[in-house]
């Protein structure tokens, strides 16, 4: 599925004010990452990088945006959904939010109605598009409009409304396994590292970097922010090819979310895997 069978999509809502909610949430998460260096143990931090692989690598890098977003590759429903619980543990909302914010980026990267360009200024791109205005995450009938394919879904439907959920379940194993260290390394700092992570995507990769395509956007590719996120940082790469399941198109730029999906695709559970051809210089399509 194209993702431009989702039609074209209006402007994302205007944000005024500060939210309140959101702002202490990530304050008291940020907290608790500066707490958890207190308590450091190869043990905790072990754990820790686990469930950053297991929440940002698994659940955004390839569930929220690869999959459920461009639909570059598809997956038994089971593994679809599991991909989708661990995009929760993100703390970056749930599968229909993320989807169409991210699908509204694409449609006005950079341009007016953009959720969060760089041309608004960094610090908005970075967080402060989240900081100001109404949250949407819990807004699962506007959202939907943007990601109907997923609302059809009930599952998808109930995930976005509680999205909160599974990472309460996790805080409370954790704290009941390994008590304050363990839910300080594997909530608070592992979450606040993700978000960052991510949002480096919103912002780093649309100022600093290489362009190899001619997209329309400041789109660019940037190694370090690559690292950091699965592959994510070849971002330049993506917006000229959005549907590609493969974002680091060169053999020296490393994508750790390809290799996994061509490790799902021997193991028979990835099919209609979507590449982009390499030699291409041209976007496949201007909005995805």
């Amino acid at each position: 599925m194209q993702i431009e069978a989702t039609g074209h999509v209006d402007s994302f809502p205007e944000q005024e004010g500060l939210n309140w909610t959101t702002t202490l949430v990530l304050v008291i998460f940020h907290i608790g990452a500066i707490a958890a260096l207190f308590f450091f143990s190869w043990k905790v931090f072990a754990i820790a990088v686990f469930l950053y692989w297991m929440a940002t690598g698994l659940g955004i890098s390839m569930g929220y945006h690869r999959l459920h977003t461009h639909r570059s590759y598809k997956v038994p429903c089971l593994l679809d959904y599991f991909f989708a619980v661990c995009g929760t543990l993100t703390l970056e909302g749930g599968p229909i939010f993320w989807v169409a914010t991210h699908r509204i980026h694409h449609q006005k990267s950079d341009q007016h109605g953009d959720p969060h360009s760089p041309r608004d200024g960094a610090w908005w791109a970075h967080v402060g598009w989240l900081l100001f205005g109404e949250a949407k995450h819990n807004n699962t009938r506007l959202m939907s409009k943007y990601a109907p394919d997923l609302a059809k879904d009930p599952f998808y439907v109930v995930l976005n409304n509680y999205h909160w959920v599974p990472l309460v379940i996790l805080s409370a194993i954790l704290f009941a396994i390994g008590g304050l260290p363990l839910f300080l390394w594997g909530i608070c700092l592992r979450v606040v590292v993700g978000l960052h992570a991510t949002w480096l995507v919103n912002s780093a990769t649309h100022m600093w970097g290489k362009r190899r395509f001619a997209t329309r956007d400041d789109s660019r590719n940037n190694w370090w922010v690559a690292l950091l996120t699965f592959g994510e940082g070849w971002h330049n790469n993506h917006h000229a090819h959005p549907t590609s399941a493969r974002h680091g198109l060169i053999w020296y730029e490393f994508d750790p979310s390809w290799l996994q999906i061509k490790f799902l695709k021997l193991v028979g559970l990835a099919k209609s895997i979507h590449v982009a051809k390499i030699g291409s210089a041209v976007p496949e399509k201007k909005a995805a």
